[in-house]
């Protein structure tokens, strides 16, 4: 439990710290006043002003805030929000979600590199399998499979996958020695033709960078696609969990390592970026509908109003996550 509270902890604060200083960086490149910046909700247990801002620490760990001036009240310093042109607003708006979007992708291409890719190249062969029977080695270079080049794992994987007889020839490169062994096929408990050879992987760093990145943007996909069904009533929301939902996450990714831990706060990091730019009033991309609809239009909301907008989207906003606490509750502790 411990390891959990300490998990939970480090992973909401370092992505609520990244968000929020997205926009506090954002705001300040383009000569907007922030008059607050917090970490957690609630009472204030540590304050310190430097500059124009107010940098806090609040008693809830849960989320953080950052206030501009002039974002949702009339203000005539040249400094404030409203006062900035529409892509300048909308930069502000998006940084705290690009800001976690590039963390996440940084943790899956770390990820990927320590992870490193298969080879050709056999790192070990399962006892008691066909590939050891046959004399096959950690160490052996596979070259060629059935007179066909082999070039990588992938290669090997499809070339066995899709043999139809009980055998297979294996050409290898054993220490500079060339030669062909011939090996029996099983199938696994998956239905897959297999000869139980484990490949060796090797550490690339711009393949990482390619893959992960690749990898990212998939998952948002999938992400975006989920929501898209939720709404359509094509997808199940017991897949939904709130905070308690997460705080069981993070205890089961802390329990089985780093590694672990760096893929669900990536995915957590980009399921923050993914929700917080969804056009609803109170999210930064509610926000940025209505600048959307400003620049189209020429008509500017008065800030008042569009304060009132957000923080009805905010209660109904809270609402939810009390629904989903709820329900985390009764699913993951009763």
């Amino acid at each position: 439990m411990f390891i959990t509270i300490v998990a939970a902890i480090i992973i909401f604060g370092m992505l609520v710290i990244l968000h929020e200083f997205g926009h506090l960086a954002a705001a300040k490149s383009v000569g907007i006043r922030v008059n607050q910046f917090a970490l957690g909700m609630g009472p204030v247990i540590f304050r310190k002003q430097k500059g124009d801002t107010e940098y806090s620490i609040r008693a809830l760990p849960l989320g953080g805030f950052v206030k501009l001036e002039g974002e949702d009240e009339d203000s005539f310093d040249d400094k404030s929000f409203n006062s900035k042109s529409i892509p300048a607003r909308m930069m502000v708006l998006a940084a705290g979600s690009i800001m976690n979007l590039i963390f996440a992708i940084l943790l899956i291409i770390i990820l990927f590199f320590m992870n490193g890719f298969p080879t050709n190249e056999i790192q070990s062969v399962v006892e008691g399998n066909p590939a050891q029977l046959a004399g096959l080695r950690a160490g052996d270079e596979i070259v060629e499979i059935q007179g066909n080049e082999i070039k990588s794992w992938e290669d090997t994987v499809n070339a066995i996958s899709k043999s139809t007889g009980d055998q297979i020839s294996i050409t290898i490169d054993r220490d500079g020695n060339v030669q062909t062994i011939v090996t029996d096929i099983v199938t696994d408990e998956t239905g897959r033709r297999v000869i139980g050879i484990i490949p060796a992987n090797e550490k690339a760093f711009f393949r990482s960078v390619t893959e992960g990145t690749k990898y990212a943007f998939m998952m948002i996909a999938i992400m975006l696609d989920f929501l898209v069904g939720i709404f359509k009533g094509q997808a199940s929301t017991t897949d939904v969990v709130g905070p308690v939902g997460i705080f069981h996450l993070v205890g089961e990714a802390a329990r089985m390592g780093i590694p672990y831990v760096m893929n669900f706060t990536a995915m957590i990091s980009m399921n923050l970026a993914v929700i917080n730019l969804l056009p609803f009033p109170a999210l930064d991309g509610g926000r940025l509908l209505l600048l959307a609809v400003q620049g189209i239009t020429g008509k500017k909301l008065n800030p008042e109003k569009e304060g009132f907008i957000h923080f009805i989207g905010f209660v109904i906003l809270i609402g939810l996550m009390i629904l989903v606490t709820f329900r985390d509750v009764e699913r993951f502790i009763l």
